[in-house]
């Protein structure tokens, strides 16, 4: 049975992407910061029928957590087939270059940059052991460079000089990994789940979490022919999915 490690999935997004992944056979490892909140999560799961799942308590945050967590999981398998960096912050809006603090800034990288670093690099070795592994740092269309200076773009005027930056850097962090792994059985994507009605954004969103987990879902479940080292929006650019850096 394959596996898969999701973080931040005891709700919202990554709670939608466990069930997907579960109905798709695969043993998910659901990651929660609390603990206790995990546990629910998973028991929701499991009184839908979908039992090949565990909490792990993991705070992407916190060094010490990611490294517990990654013997924990190590505990229970070997292998590893997907990590899907799905835990994140917003840091709060609105954000102002000119007025964020320096300690907003440095909580929001620690999870949403940091974060994906240590988690990925505690697990590349349960990773490397799969035949097809697959990596999907879950990012934002807002973390691109190019559609920010776009007058035309949707949400050109939605700017986040904290929440940004750290998609921006995420995503160069993407393209440098698939780039490390380039010649291996790896697939290493960017994925925006798009703008989507959660707790996250005050549920001012438009589109579904069954949507976004969807699209998440997608990329973990890539065959050998799948792209890799891509920034992928659905919402964006429903046709081919890629969008510029």
């Amino acid at each position: 049975m394959k596996s898969a490690l999701i973080t931040g999935a005891n709700k919202s997004i990554g709670f939608e992407t466990a069930r997907l992944l579960l109905q798709q056979g695969y043993h998910v490892y659901l990651g929660s910061r609390d603990l206790e909140n995990g546990r629910k999560a998973v028991d929701r799961l499991k009184a839908e029928g979908l039992n090949n799942v565990e909490a792990v308590q993991i705070d992407v945050s916190d060094s010490e957590s990611v490294k517990a967590a990654r013997e924990a999981v190590g505990q229970q398998t070997d292998v590893l087939d997907v990590l899907i960096n799905n835990a994140g912050i917003s840091g709060g809006m609105p954000q102002n270059a000119l007025g964020a603090s320096i300690d907003a800034y440095r909580r929001v990288f620690e999870t949403n940059v940091f974060g994906v670093v240590r988690v990925t690099q505690a697990f590349i070795d349960l990773l490397r052991h799969s035949p097809a592994p697959r990596i999907v740092n879950v990012s934002s269309s807002q973390g691109s460079l190019t559609l920010h200076t776009d007058p035309n773009y949707q949400y050109y005027h939605h700017k986040g000089a904290v929440y940004h930056p750290s998609k921006a850097a995420l995503n160069m962090y993407t393209i440098d990994l698939a780039y490390e792994l380039r010649d291996t059985a790896f697939k290493v994507n960017a994925v925006d789940p798009g703008f989507v009605a959660t707790d996250f954004n005050g549920h001012r969103g438009t589109g579904t979490v069954q949507e976004a987990g969807a699209r998440i879902a997608k990329y973990a479940l890539l065959d050998e022919n799948g792209p890799t080292g891509r920034f992928i929006s659905e919402e964006y650019n429903p046709e081919t999915g890629e969008i510029p850096w």
